[in-house]
């Protein structure tokens, strides 16, 4: 992994969590050219992203030259998930195969839709008592003007943690050919996803669920 990247730190108080993100690679001379599409807001008025309005990203960041996309996403458990209610017992690659089918149905940033995910790898972690479910995983996308490819991947790495009955998940991609030079970075952004103690300014998700402004 390449040690030699320096980070900046995102805290969301609103959501009540933190991560780091990559701003310069020093060692290559590489400055990332962050956007701030999503600002971070509340669940409640996060603007849904499905039907049924369950998944909602609550903050994102592009950088749209080097196509790299981070987001945090918030939604509940279908009725089809979890298996059981100690969620220390909780399959990783469940977890990875839940968020992938809810986001599935989704629109992706670009006006394009997923079509297909493959999970490479997942995992548990213990973070401050609690579990931690980390995955990587490959989506196929459609063709598209600028990248005519038929077989264009974004390789994504991404972390899922539990708090008062909703799945909080980060999410880092970028594309599958750019995964050698940009993954490390990517992944110590995951890595570094944390819940947080909640503050005064802390809005949980159940909190005026269908609110919109």
């Amino acid at each position: 992994m390449d040690e030699d990247v320096k980070m900046a730190t995102l805290v969301d108080p609103i959501n009540a969590y933190s991560f780091l993100y990559p701003v310069e690679l020093p060692g290559k001379k590489f400055t990332f050219k962050w956007v701030e599409s999503r600002k971070p807001e509340r669940y409640s008025s996060a603007a849904p992203l499905s039907p049924d309005a369950r998944q909602r990203i609550v903050s994102e960041r592009v950088d749209m030259i080097h196509n790299i996309v981070i987001s945090v996403s918030i939604g509940p458990p279908n009725s089809r998930f979890p298996p059981s209610k100690d969620k220390s017992k909780w399959d990783p690659k469940d977890v990875a195969d839940w968020i992938l089918a809810e986001k599935s149905s989704l629109k992706v940033t670009t006006g394009q839709r997923m079509t297909e995910s493959s999970v490479l790898d997942a995992h548990s972690s213990d973070v401050d008592g609690e579990p931690y479910w980390y995955y990587e995983y490959l989506v196929r996308k459609s063709p598209t003007q600028s990248a005519p490819e038929p077989n264009l991947f974004r390789h994504n790495v991404a972390c899922t943690a539990e708090r008062d009955g909703y799945l909080y998940s980060l999410n880092a991609s970028t594309l599958s050919k750019q995964w050698e030079s940009m993954g490390p970075s990517l992944q110590k952004t995951v890595a570094s996803f944390h819940l947080l103690p909640p503050t005064e300014n802390y809005v949980p998700p159940y909190k005026d669920p269908w609110r919109f402004w």
